[in-house]
This record gives C-alpha cells, sequence and structure tokens, in this order.
C-alpha cells in the first residue's frame, strides 16, 4: 500500500489526465462515428468547464449539480449548433466546428463573469481520480452498447454511404444530431470535471491544438472500436513521462514523437492500435461436427 501511494503521489496528475483526455477523445469518437469530422469538442468541453465552474464559484453549487449542469449546457449549445451547421460535411464540417470553437474562446476572454483572459479561478479541486474513471466507464460502456443499438448501426450506415442509407429509411438529420449531441454533453462533463481538478479554467485550455489532439487520440488508438481512442489518450498523454523516463527532455521532442507515432500508424494500422488487439483474438472454427466427450 506504501508503494501505491508513493507511485500515486508522483504519478497521480498524469493518470488524472490520462482519463480525461480519453473521456474526451471518446466524446469525439461519437461524431467520428457518424463518419462526421468535427473539431468543436474541445470548445464544448470548455462550455462544460466555465458553467461548472461558474456555478460552483458564484451559486455555491454542490460537485453534482455543477457536474451535470456543465454536461447539460455543452449539451444544449451541441444541438443547436448541430441542427444547420450538420448540414455541411467533411472539411467544411470541421472548418465550421473550429470557428464556432474560436467564437467560444474569443467570449470566454472578453466576458467578466469567465475572468477574461486570466481565467475563472477558486474552483475547488475536488475532482477525486475514482471519479474520472468511473466516467470514463460509463461512458465507454454507453458507447459500447450503442455501436451494436440500432443508433450504432445507424451511424456505421451513415459513415460508410450516407446516400444508400437514407434510401434505406435512416433519418440522416436525426441521427447526426443526436451523435453531434452526446458527444457534446460527454466533452461538457469531461470538462466540468477539469475545472474541479486544475483549480482554475482558462480560454487557453480548450483551445485549437487540444481540439487537434483529440481527433490525434482517436487516429491514433483507433476510431472503429470502441476502446481505440483511450488506447490513443493513454499512450499520448503518458508519453511525456515515458520520455522523461528514458532520459529524454519532452517538449518539442514530444511533438517529434507524436508526428512519427501518428505517421506509422496511418501506414501500418491504418484502423489504429485497437486493430493490434482484434487480430490476436481466437478465432472460432466450426468443424462441422460435435467432439466425443
Amino acid at each position: 500500500m506504501e508503494q501505491l501511494a508513493q507511485f500515486y503521489a508522483v504519478y497521480g496528475s498524469v493518470i488524472n489526465f490520462i482519463g480525461i483526455n480519453a473521456l474526451l477523445a471518446l466524446s469525439l469518437n461519437f461524431t467520428l462515428a457518424a463518419g462526421m469530422l468535427s473539431l468543436g469538442n474541445a470548445a464544448f468541453a470548455g462550455i462544460g468547464g466555465y458553467t461548472a465552474g461558474i456555478l460552483t464559484v458564484h451559486l455555491k453549487a454542490p460537485l453534482i449539480v455543477s457536474l451535470c449542469g456543465g454536461s447539460l449546457m455543452a449539451g444544449v449549445v451541441g444541438l443547436l449548433l448541430g441542427m444547420p451547421v450538420l448540414r455541411l460535411k467533411g472539411v467544411f464540417l470541421a472548418m465550421a466546428t473550429l470557428a464556432f470553437g474560436e467564437v467560444v474562446r474569443i467570449a470566454a476572454v472578453n466576458l467578466d463573469i469567465t475572468g477574461g483572459a486570466e481565467g475563472l479561478t477558486g474552483i475547488p479541486n475536488i475532482t477525486r481520480t475514482w471519479m474520472i474513471f468511473l466516467a470514463l466507464a460509463l461512458a465507454a460502456y454507453f458507447m459500447a452498447t450503442l455501436r451494436r443499438s440500432r443508433i450504432g448501426w445507424g451511424l456505421i450506415s451513415i459513415r460508410e454511404d450516407e446516400t444508400a442509407a437514407a434510401c434505406l429509411g435512416v433519418d440522416i438529420t436525426y441521427y447526426k444530431v443526436v451523435a453531434f449531441t452526446i458527444g457534446a454533453m460527454v466533452a461538457g462533463f469531461a470538462g466540468a470535471m477539469y475545472a474541479h481538478l486544475n483549480y482554475l479554467i482558462t480560454p487557453r485550455d480548450f483551445g485549437f491544438f487540444i481540439a487537434v489532439d483529440l481527433l490525434v487520440y482517436n487516429i491514433v488508438g483507433g476510431t472503429r472500436i470502441w476502446y481505440g481512442p483511450i488506447l490513443g489518450a493513454a499512450l499520448l498523454t503518458a508519453l511525456p513521462e515515458i520520455l522523461r523516463g528514458v532520459g529524454v527532455a519532452a517538449g518539442p521532442v514530444r511533438l517529434a514523437v507524436n508526428g512519427v507515432i501518428l505517421l506509422l500508424v496511418i501506414l501500418f494500422l491504418p484502423n489504429g492500435l485497437a486493430s493490434l488487439f482484434t487480430r490476436l483474438r481466437p478465432v472460432a472454427v466450426k468443424t462441422g461436427r460435435a467432439e466425443r466427450t
């Protein structure tokens, strides 16, 4: 127990951020499941974080109310944004959601209630590791269940061929908006937990580079398997500590290693690191005759 406590004292912060980043990566995977390239989930996390922080600091709301409030606010904004924006496809959708993220950042910089450019301070540090990983486990279970549901098959059909899905009676707009809104709510919840983990939240915490990181987590881990984003987030979040462990200073080297990992995955593992586990699964072979006992 003492060694475990020492390990947590040294790496507890990294463990917490692995959980937060994995939850954010899963939130983006909800939209990627339908073939929608959105870069707005970092902004939804910011909305959730600011909402939760304001509820706690200004209204003295309990943690569960703040977390749910942040998630709900992000979901409402995601719903309102998704209805017009999801008519766009591909790079146009990515640019529109990226522009939305910039609008959120500028609003956070200029509003008094968000603390301006210095950020919202005084948020109590009451998020615990078990809370983060409980939320991650529930989100992962929901994603795995969703993949096997009617909605999941609808999203997959949209991703593979939107025209064919529409001909088969799939309500394209409904499924896209549902996936987009769920992703926004999960991102908002992650942002709310981050705000109560980091004491403060600033406009820089959920900017352009975070949006790109979430996409990289999904690509490296794999977008077609529910645990792919978790693998990608865990590896790339822990990478600076791994580099320091082998005597390499983090910083610019981390970005270079990230680029190399991304390139290798794209070239040799198009379905991400999660595809390695699917290859290792034993395949049941039917012999056509029953074995004698």
